[in-house]
């Protein structure tokens, strides 16, 4: 049976907490493991998203888990379902942590593809958002539009997913992700349905929406980082990004802009793959990651939602500026319950869509 799905109102919670740090920077979490030298022999392969995201959990979270753990990981870029599901049913697991967007995970979770996670490793208290049987959250991501604002000054660049679609107002070549998930909210969005309003999606609008801007779409992106570097070297115009994303490419000195006016708010979760080669590696890992200092540090880097509540009075101040606005009403919660029982179904749909 598939595990108890976080609720709207959870994942509500999530975003809507803002001040809610603890004072104190205690990091201690029941059952905190251990370190402990370990020899050559232990390793542990987590799959990430590759680009700056890679980059900061290098930094925050596998060099320091290398140094106090002794255990050699592995990153491999770009989450994929179809691809656990191979391993999986096979039995030939070479992944063990998985970095999941919300419907993945939810979907994984139903589906069979994840190890239990013991409830004691964390803090549940700590955490802004619930646990299921299998998925922890990791953080919460803000999406929207990005653009080149040294080639579309103030008011020349699409703002909203409305605008986004305008291709009259706003000419110019654009990108969406290689996915159902966010892109069929994304077209609704642009098609006028409320984001309150939002579940269960009206599919066949949403397909209708994208074909008026099909043609206009000139990457269907697969690998998150092009998200920006698409904008950056002028092969199209306008993309569709993350803040994280937005905030590593203004961090280098790039004249771009994303917009805060209307986003896809969403959550992400770490998981464990069922028949982990390395699992108690990747128990520890994902423990370590949920860590407040471990929290703070990685979200200083990326400029995402924190899912340790404990961790934001440990972040630098300037980061809230990449955090979105969870009073703004235009924002969009992706509904991971919704996905888990359309993932698939739509996944195929869409993938087909897009090749047709």
């Amino acid at each position: 049976m598939s595990s108890p799905i976080p609720t709207n109102h959870g994942r509500r919670k999530f975003l809507q907490t803002t001040g809610a740090a603890a004072a104190s920077a205690a990091i201690g979490l029941p059952m905190l493991a251990t370190p402990r030298r370990a020899s050559a022999a232990e390793k542990l392969v987590v799959v990430s998203w590759g680009g700056n995201y890679r980059t900061a959990v290098e930094e925050a979270l596998v060099r320091p888990f290398e140094k106090e753990f002794g255990v050699a990981v592995t990153l491999v870029d770009t989450p994929d379902l179809a691809k656990v599901k191979a391993q999986v049913m096979t039995k030939n697991v070479e992944w063990d942590v998985f970095d999941a967007v919300g419907p993945m995970a939810m979907t994984g979770s139903k589906a069979g593809y994840w190890e239990t996670l013991d409830p004691a490793l964390f803090d549940r208290n700590d955490l802004v958002a619930p646990m299921t049987k299998e998925a922890v959250p990791f953080y919460g991501f803000t999406g929207g539009i990005f653009w080149d604002a040294k080639k579309f000054p103030e008011g020349k660049a699409p703002q909203t997913f409305a605008d986004y679609f305008d291709v009259t107002k706003f000419p110019g070549k654009r990108t969406l992700r290689n996915r159902a998930s966010e892109t069929l909210e994304i077209a609704l969005l642009a098609d006028g349905v409320a984001p309150d309003k939002m579940y269960p999606l009206d599919v066949p609008r949403a397909f209708k929406a994208l074909e008026r801007i099909k043609p206009h779409i000139a990457k269907w992106v697969d690998q998150t980082p092009q998200t920006t570097s698409l904008v950056e070297t002028g092969e199209v115009d306008y993309s569709y990004t993350y803040a994280t994303r937005a905030k590593a490419s203004q961090e280098s000195g790039k004249p771009t802009q994303f917009s805060f006016k209307q986003n896809l708010i969403g959550l992400e979760y770490l998981v464990v793959l069922k028949g982990a080669p390395n699992k108690a590696n990747a128990m520890k890992y994902v423990q370590f990651a949920l860590r407040p200092d471990r929290q703070a540090a990685l979200m200083d880097l990326h400029g995402n939602t924190p899912a340790s509540k404990k961790a934001r009075a440990l972040m630098k101040p300037e980061v809230s500026k990449w955090l979105s606005d969870p009073q703004n009403k235009n924002n969009l919660l992706s509904n991971d319950a919704w996905w888990a029982d359309h993932y698939d179904e739509l996944t195929l749909k869409f993938k087909e869509w897009v090749l047709s």
